[in-house]
């Protein structure tokens, strides 16, 4: 066995709370940065460009990015799942394994998603009934994002490996470095030598080819008790059907979040361009949101899966426990904060009063509800890393996204955009409620039986 594998762990060893906002402290910062990609491409291109361009970058084009990424994020947690029980168990072996396998995985999927992905825009975007004006713009942002989705996958991949392993501190030093490089090249190209969605487009493509060589770089020479080789880099196929058996159901869990939410868009964009350019400055401010929680939910995926792992049952119940208290309170304070800050941060996207006062009324229906998604998130993060998916999955697909498509369907066309967008707080409530009973019955099951459940 490795001997970097024996010393003391901090998520298996240390203070619970502290060891939470280590890990979770990072992980927000870094996701802060990874959202201000995106978000300042929006910022720049709604001022310097138009609402026009902005509902090019920020509407369907970023739905149809989400759907994709989300779908491998929620893949790539498998092996993130599988390396942190093994690297909790101590198990060099096996965790080689993992590493290699993930990372072909990444690869072979960054390929292959991304050639689909140019191929099937403009028939994608017809689908959502984008407006004429805004479909040549929207292809060509689209399309060159997919170009290095390679080095999207790869990035994310590489993280979520480092993550598992109680390393989140890199992730986050990357992707400031990819953040300032894509805001000077933002500035360069669109600013400087006026190429408009382009630009910004190109600017992403080459921050996140940086953020995929310094990750992989990290893994090959910088990681105690984990080393990529790239001869090695190879598909074995009894780890990826573990990898997968964890991974697939929460990659089909995203995306279908991310169909619902097409179908959302695709409601709205019938209601003209001032709404969709609402809803993508919208989007950007409720990813405040989001990146919290998704770094709560992150942090009690790898602090439980360690722990699964080194079969410490009464310190993954504590953890949990922790974590959702301070995932309920920051959530609470958030949704006043930007209640009260709404017309300020939307003015920070558009000029245009039209836009702004919609935003406001977006942001009336869905902010006041943010703390009900806390509870899918954390405990779905705890289930998912003692490798129960199947069941959370499938409540998340029945409770979610069908119920929000169906909603959709039954309001449009006649429904005000009050009702369309009710649907995310109706179907966060249904959510919560079951997630919360189902976790409370699993965690009485796996406590009768021996613990943990050897890692095949």
């Amino acid at each position: 066995m490795n001997t970097e594998l024996k010393r003391e762990n901090g998520i298996t060893e240390g203070v619970i709370w502290q060891q939470l906002l280590l890990f979770f402290f990072p992980i927000l910062i870094g996701t802060f940065f990874q959202q201000l990609y995106n978000t300042v491409d929006s910022v720049i291109i709604g001022q310097f460009v138009g609402k026009e361009a902005l509902s090019s970058v920020g509407g369907s084009s970023a739905q149809i990015i989400n759907l994709i990424v989300g779908f491998f994020t929620g893949l790539s947690a498998g092996a993130s799942v599988i390396i942190s029980q093994y690297f909790g168990a101590k198990d060099q072996k096996q965790l080689d394994r993992a590493l290699h396998t993930a990372y072909a995985f990444s690869i072979l999927g960054g390929i292959l998603a991304g050639i689909a992905g140019i191929l099937l825009t403009p028939a994608i975007f017809r689908l959502m009934n984008t407006p004429k004006e805004l479909m040549q713009d929207s292809i060509s942002y689209v399309r060159i994002y997919f170009a290095g989705l390679i080095f999207v996958f790869i990035y994310n991949m590489g993280a979520s490996i480092l993550r598992a392993i109680g390393d989140s501190k890199r992730p986050l030093y990357y992707l400031i470095i990819c953040c300032v490089i894509n805001i000077l090249l933002d500035l360069l190209f669109v600013v400087g030598l006026r190429q408009g969605v382009k630009g910004v487009a190109a600017a992403t493509l080459i921050a996140q080819g940086v953020s995929a060589v310094l990750v992989t770089t990290a893994l090959m020479l910088y990681t105690p008790g984990l080393k990529l080789r790239l001869r090695d880099i190879r598909i074995d196929r009894k780890m990826l059907f573990f990898l997968l058996k964890i991974g697939l159901p929460t990659g089909i869990q995203s995306c279908m979040y991310s169909v619902s939410n097409i179908i959302v868009q695709t409601a709205l964009n019938a209601f003209g361009v001032d709404i969709m350019a609402a809803w993508a400055a919208f989007g950007k401010i409720d990813s405040i949101f989001w990146m919290i929680n998704s770094a709560f939910g992150i942090s009690i995926t790898t602090f439980v899966g360690q722990n699964f792992g080194a079969g410490k049952w009464e310190r993954i119940r504590k953890g949990t426990r922790v974590c959702l208290c301070m995932a309920l309170s920051i959530a609470i304070v958030l949704s006043i904060a930007l209640m009260t800050a709404g017309k300020f941060l939307f003015g920070i996207f558009t000029a245009d009063s039209g836009v702004v006062a919609i935003g406001l009324r977006m942001m009336q229906v869905i902010s006041p509800t943010y703390f009900l998604f806390v509870f899918i998130e954390i405990f779905s993060g705890t289930l998912r890393a003692q490798g129960h998916v199947f069941i959370t999955t499938l409540m998340t697909m029945s409770g979610i996204c069908l119920l929000r498509i169906v909603w959709v369907s039954l309001i449009v066309p006649h429904g005000t955009l009050e009702e369309i967008i009710a649907c995310y707080p109706i179907t966060w409530l249904l959510c919560a409620v079951g997630m919360t009973v189902y976790y409370l019955y699993k965690q009485r099951k796996i406590l009768q039986k021996d613990f943990p459940k050897k890692i095949s």
